[in-house]
């Protein structure tokens, strides 16, 4: 990802970045009960799964409990996160750009991010549900300006609409005090 500025701002440069609560992490050998414990402790979709120095080799989401633990039958008590996460996710730099990676979230269908500082230290996670509320109010903006260049651009065509209306409800009055 680039550090060039664009619509969106950089993940660490959005207000929410800081104020989002840590990450939920666990090691590669907690088991799987001890992390759906804490998941629905915190109410949390996700651990992210770190090794000693707090570097993030792994996520294992809801959905991965579900259809690697509880689907397969396996036993949550002895299994470990090592054995059903998702190895290598992919990590977001604080310096990137989070319209890139809402493009990226989007087109490779995952829907949990972790973002990590520039030594690999997991920091945050953005979901896809978190990009949405932050690109919202930039996108209502600029779906404001559009509709106000377009009206201008097409202004005639508003005065015609308008005048059509007019002259309509003037008829509508004309023929019902006529009757």
């Amino acid at each position: 990802m680039s550090d060039d500025i664009r619509p969106g701002g950089r993940l660490m440069d959005r207000p929410e970045y800081r104020s989002k609560p840590r990450p939920l992490t666990r090691g590669p050998d907690a088991t799987v009960s001890e992390a759906v414990a804490a998941m629905s402790d915190k109410n949390y979709g996700c651990v992210i799964v770190t090794d000693p120095d707090d570097k993030v080799i792994g996520v294992v989401t809801e959905r991965d409990v579900m259809n690697k633990v509880v689907g397969r039958g396996l036993d949550p008590t002895t299994t470990k996160l090592s054995e059903v996460m998702t190895e290598n996710p992919r990590l977001a730099r604080e310096t990137d750009q989070m319209l890139d990676w809402l493009r990226i979230m989007s087109n490779e269908r995952f829907r949990r991010l972790p973002v990590v500082d520039k030594d690999g230290r997991v920091k945050t996670v953005f979901t896809q549900g978190d990009f949405v509320s932050y690109t919202w109010p930039d996108l209502m903006g600029q779906m404001g300006t559009m509709l106000k260049a377009q009206a201008a651009g097409n202004f005639h065509y508003l005065l015609i609409g308008g005048a059509i209306l007019v002259y309509s409800l003037a008829m509508i009055v004309v023929l019902a005090l006529a009757f």
